[in-house]
């Protein structure tokens, strides 16, 4: 008597298999995931959000790597594919975006980062295209990425415990992964076990490691002064954190805070001093910080 597949398992199934995966659905694949990334980089409601993070980090892109590699039908079709997807999506969230920053095609020079991981996709979908073995090659080919997924979800729910609600979507995406992978590549319990086991310790040790770490902002001042590169910027409370000015033509900093509370910002350059109250505001159940100039 054959066992019926229940829905998750058809879907899982469908999902990482059972996809007709043509250049033509590659090409396409990586034109929308680029349309989509530039849309939640460009609309300001998007902004410090989990939907950002599809622009600057990995996560959704090791899920849309796997599909493709999945269903390929040889190693050399799927690193291919996944190559060419990865080739046209990267350049194209940058040219998307150009029309609507004051860079323009100076974004591009952020593009060298992701280029040398297009290039790494070659090999690594080549070896990746095994994860459809579904056996101990598969876990083992997982685990890097259980790894990522634990450490960079840890991340964000250090993020989402100190700013709730924030970043919780970015934390269950990452999590949520480690889970559909073992679920979709791993057939034997023990294979789950060592999965899963190495997920806890990464988390383990990635909460145990950021107990005392310092939240990292980044803000322009609010009337963008133009400062010279003596300039230096400090909080007036040493507890707080630090700061480094990152861009001195438009007044953009760095701020590594310890805790989300109130503060007072100090620049200094040269004769000039410039003051701003730091304000910690609560808008949708989400905290941010905000700053004013202070006379």
């Amino acid at each position: 008597m054959v066992k019926e597949k229940s829905k998750v398992r058809i879907i899982t199934d469908k999902l990482f298999g059972g996809l007709n995966m043509s250049w033509l659905t590659v090409i396409i694949f990586a034109v929308a995931s680029a349309a989509v990334t530039s849309i939640f980089l460009i609309v300001p409601i998007f902004e410090n959000t989990s939907f950002r993070e599809m622009g600057v980090t990995f996560e959704a892109w090791f899920l849309f790597a796997i599909i493709i590699m999945v269903n390929c039908k040889k190693p050399l079709e799927s690193a291919l594919k996944t190559f060419v997807f990865f080739l046209i999506s990267q350049p194209l969230i940058y040219l998307f975006q150009v029309p609507f920053s004051y860079m323009g095609f100076g974004l591009f020079m952020y593009y060298k980062y992701w280029f040398i991981w297009t290039l790494l996709t070659f090999p690594m979908a080549f070896a990746g295209w095994y994860l459809k073995k579904r056996n101990w090659i598969s876990l083992l080919l997982l685990l890097p990425v259980i790894t990522y997924m634990a450490y960079v979800g840890t991340a964000y729910l250090n993020q989402t415990i100190t700013t709730f609600p924030n970043h919780i979507l970015a934390m269950l995406f990452c999590y949520g992964q480690i889970f559909l992978y073992l679920y979709a590549f791993c057939n034997k319990l023990a294979q789950w076990a060592v999965g899963l086991g190495v997920a806890v310790i990464i988390i383990i040790i990635t909460v145990v490691s950021t107990l005392n770490t310092e939240i990292s902002i980044g803000m322009t001042l609010p009337d963008y002064p133009k400062l010279s590169h003596s300039a230096v910027a400090v909080f007036d409370d040493d507890s707080f954190g630090t700061i480094e000015i990152v861009d001195y033509e438009d007044a953009h900093i760095n701020m590594h805070i310890k805790k989300l509370e109130p503060t007072v910002i100090t620049v200094t350059d040269g004769n000039k001093q410039y003051k701003y109250e730091v304000k910690v505001i609560s808008e949708n159940g989400t905290k941010h910080l905000d700053m004013v100039p202070m006379k």
